[in-house]
């Protein structure tokens, strides 16, 4: 067999473990490690498998990862999420739906200091789905709405997946980042226009209207002033040169850390936030272990090679490359994890988009709203596995009902991000860094 030909059967013995359901981490190792040993020699392969996981846990770009994580759950032990919710549930108050509305704007608030979609998600189910239960908002819309607030976790900075794209295209973070605000706060007015959409429709959906009484926007807001606090101190010495993307991170995790403190948290809140950044880091890195060495196995058989020459032969107008890889992702991300998903496909799909022409940034914010995709997607979307953890009383049919109608908004928002570049790279340009 020729390279090739090795690599396409070592990807087809992937995607056949992963629907028999083997861990991607494993399923990455095992054919990554079989189809290099093909490639080359058993003893080639062992070297790898030794070297492989020492260069990912040295790596110094990866501290990022844990450090984020530990911010976003101490934000969590801090009571930072129910801060955010009750800001938010004030600005919505006598709006009949107002705690779906409520659940996506505090998701979104809560993104700012969380990196990690499942954390978003998860945090504030535990915070909302209470209050929604008690004010009688229905179940699939109350898991929709939490589910599909929980993919701003991953394009609202800080964000583990634009960290993740950029450490493999070699990109900007801090563009990145920036890159992804926008495309965040369009995905909270899709979502927020959704909720209005199905409670035109159904409105015995939302319940009873949230608290009838507004307060000034001032007094409002001032539960969310913690958050808001981090966010511009953390972002604004990144953009402000204080800090480098590490350093922005580290000072976002010993702020939280402050704000922890300040609020009685002791070290039985600390030892949850460290167990639970300690357990989701060594997945992540599992699953880049993983990917590093499958990586090695579509280096040495060509495979992104081959295919920037195939589809240079076949002629494709570039936007016919583009909705490929986009409908790709999109399929793929209903059976498989959103980060393994990353690490595994942006290194054969990056060279096409580079050969076609687009911009490697705008591309970045299309793969991970194509992953969000992949989050609230039956069957296997993890966002709809958190919920459905979190309120085991609400069936899996219906989060994965509820989510169907937030499918159709990031549908949307993909559609019009893939039309309009300039929503992404307008913030990166304003600022100088394109």
């Amino acid at each position: 067999m020729s390279p090739p030909e090795i690599g396409l059967a070592a990807i087809a013995a992937l995607l056949l473990l992963l629907v028999l359901r083997c861990p991607v981490a494993l399923a990455m190792i095992l054919t990554g490690l079989g189809g290099f040993a093909l490639l080359a020699s058993p003893e080639a392969a062992l070297a790898i498998l030794a070297n492989g996981p020492w260069d990912v846990a040295t790596n110094y770009a990866f501290t990022l990862v844990p450090l984020f994580l530990l911010m976003g759950n101490l934000a969590a032990q801090a009571g930072l999420s129910r801060d955010l919710f009750a800001a938010a549930r004030r600005l919505l108050a006598g709006w009949r739906g107002g705690l779906p509305l409520a659940a996506v704007l505090a998701s979104g608030g809560f993104s700012a200091v969380s990196g990690s979609s499942l954390a978003t998600a998860a945090t504030m189910a535990r915070v909302a789905l209470p209050e929604m239960r008690a004010q009688g908002t229905a179940p699939r819309l109350a898991a929709g709405s939490l589910a599909a607030g929980g993919t701003l976790g991953i394009m609202i900075p800080p964000s583990i997946a634009l960290l993740l794209y950029a450490l493999i295209t070699q990109q900007s973070v801090e563009v990145l980042f920036l890159a992804g605000v926008l495309p965040g706060l369009l995905a909270i007015l899709l979502y927020g226009a959704t909720i209005a959409v199905l409670l035109r429709l159904r409105p015995e959906l939302g319940g009873r209207a949230t608290d009838p009484e507004r307060e000034p926007l001032g007094r409002a807001l001032k539960p969310a002033l913690p958050v808001l606090a981090l966010f511009l101190l953390v972002m604004g010495g990144l953009y402000g040169g204080l800090f480098t993307p590490t350093e922005a991170a580290g000072a976002g995790a010993f702020l939280t850390l402050l704000v922890a403190l300040a609020r009685g948290v002791r070290w039985p809140g600390l030892r949850r936030a460290l167990a639970d950044t300690l357990g989701t880091t060594a997945a992540i890195f599992l699953i880049i272990i993983g990917a590093e060495i499958f990586g090695y196995l579509l280096s040495v058989s060509r495979i992104p090679a081959e295919t920037v020459a195939l589809i240079r032969d076949l002629g494709l107008a570039p936007w016919m490359v583009l909705a490929a890889v986009l409908v790709f992702f999109i399929l793929l991300g209903c059976v498989m994890d959103s980060l393994a998903m990353i690490l595994l496909t942006v290194p054969v799909f990056y060279p096409l988009i580079v050969e076609a022409g687009y911009d490697p940034i705008w591309f970045g914010i299309l793969a991970v709203v194509a992953v969000e995709l992949g989050l609230i997607t039956p069957p296997v979307g993890m966002n709809l596995f958190v919920i459905s953890s979190v309120a085991p009383e609400v069936k899996s049919e219906e989060v994965m009902i509820g989510a169907l109608p937030f499918v159709v908004a990031d549908l949307l928002r993909l559609a019009i991000l893939a039309a309009f570049p300039i929503i992404a790279l307008a913030l990166p340009g304003w600022f100088g860094l394109l």
